[in-house]
């Protein structure tokens, strides 16, 4: 019976496989940078050696997978989980929560949002009230959703100069971070991804590079225009999988007018 027959029959060997497969690692590579022998790879794949717990934390730091994966893959190799994921609002996180809020005030008159994994938002500054305030949306019904108000042809869609680059560069990065497997997420592009209006060759999983080394969105409401520059910020050493999954998107002013007038704004409330 051949190895890749073996791999299927054993859960962490095709588990183990199928994420080396992803991150585009050979086994000889996967070997060289865990400090093991390239046959002692091949064994754990094929189902002829059984990792230890150590061995498989070191295989999922060798490989660069986030904490939710190296979780999954020691539970495939049946151990439990190492990593734990709490609430935002747990005691423990109080120190990250406090930091996200400097972050935040600091950042003012300027918009900034929190995102999750799977691009709800979690927390939102002054400028990025004062800023949905001009654009008046209409009511949405539970938290809001960085894929839905982009896509969506009623929310952000009619006050965004060249939306397609921008909406296309957004589903580029939302692809880019969505893990493997995650079926909240995959529901989350199939409904986005058929609102009218969105072109359907975005369905496929590849659409090729960003149009821009940066997102740069403009919006054009209540007489004003907007140009804003945006960064995306993560903790960088978490031992929390809610931690790592975190978004902290900053826009800065793209130019002097509206950097003018996200100061008049603020002042005006």
């Amino acid at each position: 019976m051949n190895s890749s027959a073996a791999a299927a029959r054993t859960p962490f060997g095709g588990a183990l496989k199928l994420a080396r497969g992803l991150h585009g690692m050979s086994q000889l590579t996967l070997a060289l940078e865990a400090g093991v022998s390239a046959r002692h790879v091949s064994f754990i794949e094929s189902g002829r050696s059984q990792p230890s717990r150590p061995m498989v934390l070191r295989l999922a730091e060798a490989l660069e997978l986030p904490l939710r994966e190296s979780n999954m893959l020691l539970n495939a190799a049946d151990y439990t989980a190492h990593y734990r994921e709490r609430g935002l609002e747990d005691a423990d996180l109080a120190p990250a929560r406090r930091i996200l809020e400097m972050m935040l005030q600091r950042h003012d008159p300027f918009p900034a949002l929190v995102f999750n994994r799977h691009w709800d938002m979690m927390m939102a500054n002054m400028g990025a009230t004062n800023l949905t305030r001009l654009l008046d949306l209409p009511p949405i019904d539970g938290p809001a959703n960085l894929l839905r108000l982009v896509l969506h042809p009623d929310l952000l869609k009619p006050y965004v100069e060249d939306w397609e680059a921008v909406a296309r560069d957004v589903v580029l990065r939302a692809r880019r971070e969505a893990e493997p497997g995650d079926e909240i997420a995959a529901r989350l592009f199939d409904e986005v991804l058929a609102y009218p209006g969105v072109p359907e060759d975005w369905r496929e999983p590849i659409l090729g590079p960003a149009s821009a080394p940066f997102l740069n969105i403009t919006f054009n409401a209540g007489g004003r225009r907007l140009s804003w520059i945006t960064t995306v910020t993560t903790f960088g050493t978490p031992q929390d999988i809610t931690l790592q999954e975190l978004r902290i998107e900053s826009f800065y002013p793209a130019d002097e007018e509206t950097e003018k007038a996200a100061h008049q704004m603020a002042q005006d409330v």
